[in-house]
C-alpha cells in the first residue's frame, strides 16, 4: 500500500462517517470541522493500531532516536541533557506502548467528540512533538558526517545517507515513509490541530458523556492488553517484516544480490567542488564531455536505476561463527531441519580487574645421554609475577531462566534426535559468549550477526525459528515455544540416526 492509497481510503470512511452523522443523526455543528475530526481519528487509530501490533519495532525505532539526541546534546550548551537519553533507552518499551495507546485512545475521543477541549490540546501536543522527530529526522539530511546538528552554519546538500534515523515509523513496518514526506505530513496535520484548538466547540459528539468516557476506558485497556500480546506474551499477530514464515531466505537473498548488482548508471550528477553549482547528464552525455569536468574540481555521483527486485533487511542475512568465518549459506542450503534460537541481546554485565598471578620461568637444556642420545630437560629458573587483565561476567538470573526453562529442554531433545540447533546472537567476543553458553549449559554451536538484523527476525529474546534449506517453517516466541514431541509431530520431524 502506498501513502497516497492509504489517505484516499482514510479520507473515504471520515466523509462516510460526516455524511451519517449528519443525515442519520443531525450532530454535525460545521462541516469543515467534522470531516477533519473524523479523518484525523481515522488516521490515528489506524496508524496507531499498526504500531500495537508490534511495540518492539517501535520501541527500538525510539531507541535510535535516544541515542541520535544523546549524540546532537553532547559537547554543546545542553550537555546536561545528554546522560537523560541512555536512561530514556532502558525504557523504550514502556514508552511505546505508553505512546500507542495514547495515539489510538486520542483517535477514538476525536470520532466521539470526547472532552474536546482537552482532545484538541492532547492532538496538537501529540502532532507537534511527531512534527519535532520527523522534521529532526528529514533535517538531519544536511548534516554532514561528524558534524552536530546545532552547527547549523556547516550544514550542507540534502543526502540521504547522512541520516542516521532513516524513517520515523509513522506505521510501523506497514508502511515506510520517506523522512521528507513524514516530515510534511505531520506539518499538514498541524492545520486540523490548530482548527481545533480555535473551534472545539464546533467539534461533533456522539452519544451521553458517560458513554464517551466508558468507550475511551475501554479503548485503553483493550490497546494495552493487544499491546502486550504481541510482546510480553507472544509475536506480533501479524508480521509486516521480510522474515515472514513461509518465506525461503536462501532464494530471496540470493535474488536481491543479483537484482542489487544489475544496476546501471542513467545519468550522472556533477557538483563544482567550488561554486555548489550542479550539472546532471545523461550517461551518452557525460561519456561525451567528461573531460570539461575534471576531477578535481568537480564531485561526480552516478545516478543508478533501480534494482528490479527492492532490498530488504533480507540482504543483510550474515552469520558468521565465533571465529569470523562466513557460515551464512551453510545453514541456508542445508536441507535438514535447524533451530535457530535468535538472541539479540544477551543480558548481562562485565567487569574487568588487574590481578596478580605468578608465571613461571624455565630453561631448557639439552642433555646427551650415555648411549648418544639427545634429551631436552625442563628446568625451573624462575618465577614472576605478572599482571593480567580477567573479565568477569555477571549474566541476568532472570534472563538466564528463559533459556534454561524454555530453550535448553527443546534442544537437548532436537539433538537427541539428530537435528541441529545454533544460538545466533549480536556480534561479542567469544569469551563472553562462551561465558552464556558455560551459564546456560548450552553444548550448540553459537554464531553472531548484526543486531538490528536479529530484532527484524524476530520480536522475542530469546526466539526460535525451524528453517529447512533456507524456509522459514515457524517462528516461536520463548513463552509460546511448544515442547519437542508436538513439533515433532506437527512438521513430521523424523529421528536423524
Amino acid at each position: 500500500m502506498t501513502l497516497s492509497v492509504l489517505v484516499t481510503s482514510i479520507a473515504a470512511v471520515a466523509l462516510a462517517l460526516t455524511l451519517l452523522e449528519h443525515f442519520g443523526f443531525k450532530l454535525i455543528k460545521n462541516w469543515p470541522v467534522s470531516l477533519l475530526q473524523n479523518f484525523c481519528g481515522a488516521l490515528f487509530v489506524f496508524s496507531g493500531w499498526v504500531k500495537a501490533i508490534d511495540p518492539l519495532g517501535t520501541a527500538f525505532k525510539m531507541e535510535q532516536y535516544f541515542a541520535e539526541f544523546e549524540s546532537v546534546f553532547a559537547g554543546t550548551s545542553l550537555d546536561f541533557l545528554a546522560p537523560l537519553f541512555p536512561f530514556l533507552s532502558g525504557y523504550a518499551a514502556a514508552f511505546s506502548v505508553i505512546m500507542i495507546v495514547f495515539e489510538i485512545a486520542l483517535g477514538v475521543m476525536l470520532l466521539i467528540g470526547a472532552a474536546p477541549k482537552f482532545t484538541s490540546w492532547a492532538f496538537f501536543l501529540l502532532v507537534a512533538f511527531f512534527t519535532v522527530l520527523t522534521g529532526f529526522t528529514y533535517l538531519t539530511g544536511y548534516v554532514p558526517m561528524g558534524t552536530n546538528f546545532f552547527s547549523f552554519g556547516e550544514w550542507g546538500p540534502y543526502e540521504a545517507t547522512n541520516m542516521k534515523v532513516t524513517d520515523c515509523g509513522c506505521f510501523g513496518d506497514f508502511l515506510k515513509l520517506e523522512p521528507k514526506v513524514s516530515f510534511f505530513k505531520d506539518i499538514f496535520l498541524l492545520v486540523p490541530a490548530i482548527l481545533f484548538l480555535v473551534k472545539p466547540g464546533s467539534m461533533h459528539q456522539l452519544f451521553t458523556p458517560t458513554a464517551r468516557t466508558v468507550a475511551t476506558a475501554i479503548t485503553i485497556a483493550g490497546t494495552t492488553l493487544y499491546c502486550f500480546s504481541n510482546y510480553v506474551w507472544d509475536l506480533p499477530h501479524n508480521d509486516f517484516r521480510p522474515f515472514k514464515k513461509g518465506v525461503n531466505v536462501a532464494e530471496r537473498k540470493t535474488a536481491e544480490e543479483e537484482a542489487a548488482a544489475s544496476v546501471q548508471p542513467y545519468a550522472y550528477q556533477l557538483t563544482n567542488k567550488a561554486t555548489g553549482e550542479v550539472v546532471e547528464l545523461g550517461t551518452e552525455e557525460y561519456l561525451a564531455q567528461y573531460k570539461d569536468y575534471p576531477a578535481e574540481a568537480w564531485e561526480l555521483e552516478p545516478l543508478l536505476t533501480e534494482p528490479a527486485i527492492p532490498a530488504t533487511k533480507i540482504s543483510d542475512f550474515d552469520i558468521a561463527d565465533l571465529a569470523g568465518n562466513d557460515v551464512t549459506y551453510q545453514l541456508l542450503e542445508d536441507p535438514a531441519f535447524s533451530f535457530l534460537v535468535i538472541a539479540y541481546q544477551l543480558k548481562g554485565s562485565e567487569s574487568s580487574a588487574t590481578v596478580t598471578r605468578p608465571d613461571s620461568i624455565f630453561t631448557v637444556d639439552t642433555l646427551t645421554l650415555a648411549d648418544g642420545t639427545q634429551q631436552l630437560q625442563r628446568q625451573l629458573e624462575r618465577v614472576e609475577q605478572v599482571e593480567t587483565t580477567v573479565t568477569t561476567y555477571e549474566w541476568d538470573e532472570s534472563y538466564v531462566e528463559k533459556w534454561r526453562e524454555h530453550i535448553q529442554p527443546l534442544a537437548e531433545q532436537a539433538r537427541a534426535a539428530g537435528h541441529k540447533i545454533y544460538g545466533i546472537t549480536s556480534f561479542s567476543g567469544a569469551e563472553r559468549i562462551n561465558s552464556f553458553k558455560e551459564a546456560i549449559g548450552a553444548d550448540y554451536p553459537f554464531y553472531v550477526a548484526d543486531d538490528i538484523m536479529l530484532k527484524t527476525i524476530i520480536r522475542s529474546n530469546p526466539g526460535i525459528l525451524l528453517m529447512s534449506q533456507g524456509t522459514i517453517l515457524e517462528k516461536w516466541h520463548y513463552k509460546k515455544l511448544p515442547d519437542f514431541g508436538r513439533i515433532k509431530n506437527d512438521y513430521r520431524l523424523a529421528t536423524v540416526e
